[in-house]
């Protein structure tokens, strides 16, 4: 896999490798590649602080149980060939 083919095929495997997505392998590959190429390191770099960014930053509304109990009885009766 040296060397991707375009910077959209490195960017598409780094969001994998971020997202725990890629097989040992792969993996293996990937860091090998992002450790012999800085430019691939910076970017991995920029999209680690920008994740980290995201986590610390923004703050997930809670979702009522009710809700969630209105969408479980709304799939359940869909999945029962019952339309809603």
């Amino acid at each position: 896999m040296k060397n991707f083919q375009t910077g959209q095929d490195f960017i598409q495997r780094m969001n994998l490798l971020l997202d725990n997505e890629l097989t040992p392998d792969v993996e293996r590959e990937v860091l090998e590649e992002i450790k012999t190429n800085p430019t691939y390191r910076e970017m991995l770099s920029q999209e680690q602080s920008f994740r980290e960014f995201i986590r610390s930053r923004i703050q997930r509304r809670k979702v009522s149980p009710s809700l969630v109990q209105s969408i479980k009885e709304k799939i359940h009766s869909t999945s029962n060939g019952r339309s809603i």
